[in-house]
């Protein structure tokens, strides 16, 4: 078994299910960047973990409906993104982005290395900058945030894969933080319902734990969470609805997504979405 020794390494392993979706000849979206990020380690922790314990069509789905709320802010309005935690997202690199758009992505300074290490002969989309920032340094995740929010006329977060890893107190310090940032009027995440967090905490729990990366963050009251810290929520797209629809899961799925309404959240049952968030 090849153990997930640190945060770094959870972006290889999720690089390679972004490189197995591209890899389909119905693949949603294309990455053609991922199977190299995600490298050998990559492969190792994708081939040791149980499809069960984190099976493909859930990582599709996410990419994927980020992709389609991305495309949607951009197209009405936003100037720049800010992606939080960016990990080894290629999204500059393969998504139909105006020139003129500002990306900036902020992660941890062995993140950014290893990516503009394997990205150097790339050549972005749109205007992309990179910050090495540790995220869970408030002071300066704060004046990073007003001294984007000064170029920005409508921005866009970006916090994929993130949120899962933060206790409760922590995302509600982060919503609020975000919200005192006039021009920050845009927030797409990803958010697990407490039923999702245990079965993955079940299942894959121990080596995150071990590797310094334990899971958190599981609101029971989904979306409606960030009523609270100044957002409120336009819409979410739920992985399991859209993942039938597009026949990315078994028979028994599909039943029990047809017995669901995809537009109600429903906290005692497994759920998990795509988010889109607005300023209160």
């Amino acid at each position: 078994m090849s153990d997930i020794r640190n945060i770094s390494d959870t972006a290889q392993w999720v690089a390679i299910y972004r490189a197995i979706e591209t890899e389909r000849p119905d693949a949603l979206f294309k990455d053609s960047f991922a199977r190299k990020l995600g490298g050998e380690r990559g492969e190792q922790i994708y081939n040791s973990v149980p499809k069960r314990s984190s099976p493909d069509w859930a990582y599709a789905m996410r990419t994927y409906l980020t992709d389609r709320y991305i495309l949607q802010e951009v197209g009405s309005g936003v100037d720049l993104v800010i992606n939080l935690a960016a990990g080894l997202d290629t999204r500059p690199y393969r998504m139909q982005l105006p020139s003129s758009l500002q990306w900036i992505e902020v992660d941890l300074p062995e993140m950014i290395d290893y990516k503009e290490q394997m990205l150097s002969k790339e050549k972005p989309v749109c205007r992309l900058e990179r910050v090495r920032l540790d995220l869970a340094d408030v002071a300066a995740r704060n004046k990073l945030f007003a001294q984007l929010g000064s170029r920005a006329k409508k921005a866009l977060i970006v916090s994929e894969g993130l949120l899962i890893y933060l206790t409760r107190p922590q995302v509600e310090q982060l919503a609020e933080d975000l919200a005192k940032v006039p021009t920050i009027q845009r927030w797409v995440t990803d958010l697990a319902n407490p039923v999702i967090l245990k079965m993955i905490q079940k299942n894959m729990g121990q080596r995150l734990a071990a590797a310094n990366a334990p899971l958190h963050f599981g609101p029971v009251e989904g979306p409606q969470f960030f009523e609270k810290h100044g957002w409120r929520v336009i819409s979410f797209e739920s992985y399991l609805h859209n993942a039938a629809r597009l026949r990315r899961v078994n028979l028994l799925f599909r039943f029990f997504a047809k017995i669901s309404d995809p537009k109600k959240y429903v906290p005692n049952r497994p759920w998990s979405a795509a988010v889109l968030l607005g300023k209160n």
